[in-house]
């Protein structure tokens, strides 16, 4: 695995839009009681965007570990405590479920307490707590938003960039939440941060090579959690990762003109799997 990593090169994707979307963050911040941010189960560090904690100064913090369902749930428990430690409210949900969603507002209410309690004294009785919920491509906030509000106020998608521009939604009469793009930073410090991100989705697939990262996603399996490759592919798990993934075409019929198979329709197939659940719940990263 170590080979495997050493090989790759690094990943990068900062998009001219998250520049001018980290822009009308931090001009909107000033009017920001509370800042929730989504993080991706899966990769709960390498998917915590350091900019945001500069943006977030002196405000209230929520962190949600979103797509918990497609997270090894005994990872995700050691990620809670951790962040727990460090003095962050963290929730572990599933946002397409409504009432895991909904379940935040008096979360939300409870870390805002003081806030409100200082507006009630000033008279303001009915003002709503402003949140900004923020994250990386393809975290999963507008699912979060439509989940919680019961209707479609957000664009969703399964790629990153879906969402290009702040806009505010109000939630009944208890949080005025405002939207934003997915961003993630100019430059990774670490290299593996990249590569969890390409594999969640959260950096757009055309400046990815599958084959490569394929590769190093076989190995992790096999190092993490042996016998899913078997289970989901029907081949054996001896073989090299380069191997399997020969294997896992000639399985699933990715062949090209001429007999050839296919490594890169394998590779996106094999992370697809990843993306989808269907290879069972799995973490990348653990604290």
């Amino acid at each position: 695995m170590t080979d495997k990593f050493n090989e790759m090169a690094a990943i990068n994707w900062y998009p001219g839009h998250m520049t001018k979307a980290v822009r009308e963050m931090e001009q909107n911040i000033k009017l920001i009681d509370i800042v929730i941010e989504l993080l991706d189960a899966r990769v709960p560090f390498s998917s915590r965007n350091p900019v945001i904690d500069k943006l977030a100064t002196n405000k209230y913090r929520l962190m949600l570990l979103n797509k918990s369902d497609l997270a090894d749930a005994t990872v995700t428990k050691k990620w809670e405590e951790y962040y727990k430690e460090k003095g962050i409210r963290v929730i572990a949900l599933d946002s397409r479920v409504s009432k895991n969603a909904r379940g935040i507002t008096p979360v939300v209410t409870e870390i805002c307490k003081e806030k409100i309690e200082r507006d009630r004294r000033k008279g303001l009785l009915k003002r709503p707590v402003k949140a900004m919920i923020v994250g990386i491509p393809n975290a999963g906030k507008s699912t979060f938003i439509n989940s919680y509000a019961g209707k479609a106020s957000a664009k969703t998608g399964n790629k990153p960039g879906v969402t290009k521009g702040v806009q505010w939604i109000r939630f009944g009469n208890d949080i005025d939440l405002l939207d934003t793009p997915g961003v993630l930073w100019p430059k990774f410090e670490d290299k593996r941060t990249g590569i969890n991100l390409a594999l969640i989705g959260s950096i757009n697939d055309n400046i990815i090579e599958k084959h490569e990262l394929s590769l190093y996603f076989i190995d992790y399996l096999k190092n993490n959690y042996c016998g899913i490759i078997s289970k989901r592919y029907n081949i054996e798990e001896v073989m090299d990762a380069e191997d399997i993934l020969h294997g896992i075409a000639d399985v699933r019929k990715c062949v090209l003109k001429g007999g050839e198979p296919d490594l890169e329709k394998a590779a996106q197939l094999l992370i697809d799997d990843l993306r989808s659940g269907s290879l069972g719940r799995i973490s990348l990263e653990t604290p």
